[in-house]
């Protein structure tokens, strides 16, 4: 299960990739490190941690 923190960033990173027109493939918990997995256009693709903070990868 994602935390709190990791679905309000997840939350914002949809609203701004749809923003930016860019369809949303992925989203996905890894679940042996508890990160999330985003996933947007061809190209964008982020790691929330689990304090909400993310990166590009």
């Amino acid at each position: 299960m994602p935390t709190t923190a990791q679905l309000f960033t997840c939350f914002v990173l949809s609203y701004w990739a749809t923003k930016m027109y860019l369809p949303i493939y992925i989203i996905r918990v890894d679940e042996r490190t508890g990160e999330v997995f985003f996933l947007a256009g061809e190209k964008t693709a982020v790691l929330i941690f689990s304090n909400g903070l993310w990166r590009f990868i």
